[in-house]
């Protein structure tokens, strides 16, 4: 019997066509450890609130991006997956508030993988985004939980602070970031924890990455919540006070975890399966802080490889030094200047009652966009 033989294009040599296969088989391998889903349950943020409520509402197994462990953990708290989805949601939209004056942007690339190949690299963006996720899921589910939305759990059951005075009381309805925390454990990182890898491995260190991520955006959430307190009395006498606890704005946890993006810690996996410094000179990490693997792509020219938009026509601040800046933004590459007409309500004043009323300015402004 005659045996099959690997045979190459005909305008090929055998040891052209042998480089060539390697490198496309190189290249696919790539290609499939770049696809990882990690961070595609992001795609219920795409989702509107209607859409996961009445008759027609998906079920848990037509739900976009769920892992098997997710899909289970849906089964059981399935009036959960609304404020998964607002979480999903609020993190993409501070995710593009926070970069929207850096070479990536957190633009949205497509319906799959919602933040496109970027979240697959083993990158500081990628860390900023595990970390926001889970903490917009924290913030929703603690906040649905205290507006009664969830058959599993109510007004927060957080002990009295110590430093709150005798006299005022601790009650009321707090947000209950307790269960949002332990519920956010559980949803989010079932992800990383259902998979099996090799110890030591650059896929277990990727996993380990996420699951420190995910961490930091949930503490980042009971970091910046606070102590309430609201006066009652008859003609505001105040002759009762009582407190709670409160969930913070999520553009303030959005500002906190862009500021552990900054000073995110370069790591890498040891033999036994840890995370450990890659520089032994920088200090470890906290569990509130980010980590990453891999250097970050510049982002400056547009890639698909790596979900890179380049910033070829970009906006930017000519007189700023910092990222928004048209040299840092641009790449070195320049910008070109437009002047544009612009319209805008000007000298309104007040005309009692109860009505602004304003003129219309035209003024003229230089808009810089980079080359």
């Amino acid at each position: 019997m005659a045996q099959n033989k690997l045979v190459g294009p005909p305008f090929l040599g055998k040891r052209q066509f042998f480089n060539l296969f390697i490198t496309l088989l190189l290249a696919v391998t790539e290609a499939a450890r770049r696809s990882s889903p990690a961070g595609s349950w992001l795609r219920m943020g795409m989702l509107t609130s209607d859409a996961l409520k009445g008759e027609e509402a998906p079920g848990c197994q037509n739900l976009p991006g769920l892992s098997v462990g997710q899909s289970r953990l849906c089964q059981l708290y399935t009036d959960h997956m609304t404020p998964v989805s607002v979480g999903a949601k609020q993190a993409l939209l501070e995710c593009r508030h926070q970069f929207q004056h850096r070479r990536w942007n957190c633009s949205l690339l497509d319906d799959v993988n919602v933040l496109g190949p970027a979240i697959n690299i083993a990158s500081r963006e990628s860390a900023f985004a595990h970390a926001l996720s889970a903490a917009g899921v924290t913030h929703a589910v603690a906040r649905s939980c205290r507006d009664g939305q969830l058959q599993s759990c109510g007004c927060s059951r957080m002990g009295r602070p110590q430093d709150l005075r005798k006299d005022w009381v601790w009650g009321g309805c707090g947000d209950n970031l307790e269960y949002g925390y332990k519920f956010t454990q559980g949803f989010v990182d079932v992800r990383e924890r259902e998979r099996k890898y090799k110890r030591g491995t650059r896929e277990q260190g990727r996993s380990l990455m996420n699951l420190h991520n995910n961490e930091a955006g949930r503490r980042a959430v009971i970091k910046k919540s606070r102590v309430t307190c609201k006066c009652h009395g008859v003609s505001g006498s105040c002759s009762l006070i009582t407190c709670w606890q409160q969930l913070p704005t999520f553009r303030e946890v959005g500002d906190f975890i862009r500021e552990k993006y900054d000073g995110a810690t370069e790591v890498r996996v040891n033999k036994r399966g840890r995370l450990q410094l890659g520089d032994p000179r920088y200090r470890v990490p906290t569990a509130n802080d980010l980590v990453y693997l891999e250097d970050s792509p510049n982002y400056c020219v547009a890639d698909p490889t790596i979900g890179s938009l380049g910033t070829t026509g970009r906006s930017c601040n000519r007189t700023s030094q910092d990222m928004d800046g048209c040299n840092l933004l641009c790449c070195g590459r320049g910008y070109n200047t437009l002047k544009t007409t612009i319209r805008e309500r000007c000298n309104c004043k007040f005309k009692w009652c109860c009505e602004v009323q304003c003129k219309t300015c035209i003024k003229t402004i230089d808009v810089h966009t980079c080359k």
